[in-house]
């Protein structure tokens, strides 16, 4: 051997294979081979301070604080049932919300189109001047716009 201060051994007892690229826990700060470094597979003491994973909820994207014991999915699974702001049985936002002015129409649009002239809201269909019958304003806007 020309380098015997080159590599560390394996810090777990069934291992202690020579590894000259060994990995550091960051928990228990030990030296392991690439087979042992995880801490399940070296069975680390400290590794609950270091793996710790918050779930999170599917419907609102909120992270979910589950204590030492519980189960991740029970607390998940209770907190859609109950505390949950984007529940799929609770009352949602209308999405089209503005209705035509337009005497007789009963479309609803995603977004408001105001006409210039009389400032009403109308629908697609009845957004310009000449198709709602606009009568408010200093002149009536041609055909060609």
């Amino acid at each position: 051997m020309e380098f015997p201060d080159l590599g560390k051994h394996c810090s777990e007892k069934t291992c202690k294979k020579l590894d000259f690229l060994p990995l550091k826990c960051d928990a228990c700060t030990q030296d392991f081979c690439k087979d042992h470094f995880i801490y399940a597979a070296h069975k680390c003491p400290l590794a609950f301070k270091k793996d710790v994973h918050v779930p999170v909820c599917p419907l609102c994207d909120t992270p979910i604080p589950v204590k030492k014991g519980e189960v991740a999915d029970v607390v998940v699974s209770e907190h859609m049932d109950g505390d949950c702001k984007s529940h799929p049985g609770k009352k949602t936002d209308k999405i089209f919300t503005f209705r035509c002015s337009k005497e007789g129409c009963r479309r609803k649009e995603m977004l408001q189109l105001t006409c210039e002239q009389c400032r009403g809201s109308f629908c697609i269909q009845h957004r310009h001047p000449q198709d709602h019958g606009c009568q408010r304003g200093s002149r009536p806007i041609g055909p060609a716009g």
